[in-house]
């Protein structure tokens, strides 16, 4: 079942690219991803059907400095006060909805132009199941002002297409 599972995913991942990315410009270097982005777009598509994956109207920020280091945040747009007012005392349905609709991370990253892939070594996230592991993006467009990427396994399941437009121009 997992084989299968990881076939349908690389499919589904592959598909993408070939819908996205047959006419985008590849990143000539690392240095082209380098600066800050802010988010676009995250969809998510599961068994054919796409959403999007923070909520319509997400808002995120990534920044890919010139030494290595990311960090990215995505936050959606309806997510709820806590009743308590200390965020440490949240109910459990606040925090089930505060954990589907954000993510965070940090640590370094590296780019591969020539096999168009972007990776971000994790070192700590609020997904815990990716901290301290290695998660490859596919990338569909890096040309000067859109990033956009493809995650076989989204943190939330599925396959997700990530887009970000350059926040520094």
């Amino acid at each position: 079942m997992r084989n299968d599972v990881l076939q349908r995913t690389f499919a589904a991942a592959g598909l993408a690219m070939l819908t996205f990315g047959s006419s985008s410009v590849p990143a000539q270097s690392a240095s082209a991803v380098t600066g800050t982005w802010t988010l676009v777009s995250s969809v998510t598509e599961k068994g054919g059907t796409k959403s999007d994956q923070f909520g319509a109207g997400a808002k995120g920020m990534m920044s890919l400095d010139a030494q290595g280091h990311f960090m990215l945040t995505i936050i959606g747009p309806d997510l709820p006060k806590f009743d308590s007012g200390n965020r440490a005392k949240a109910t459990p349905e606040e925090s089930r909805i505060v954990v589907a609709g954000s993510i965070a991370m940090i640590g370094t990253y590296s780019m591969d132009v020539t096999n168009k892939t972007l990776t971000f070594h994790v070192e700590t996230a609020t997904f815990p199941n990716w901290n301290g592991t290695t998660q490859n993006r596919l990338i569909v467009t890096a040309d000067g002002d859109e990033l956009k990427y493809v995650t076989p396994a989204a943190s939330s399941g599925g396959v997700g297409t990530v887009t970000w437009k350059r926040a520094d121009r």
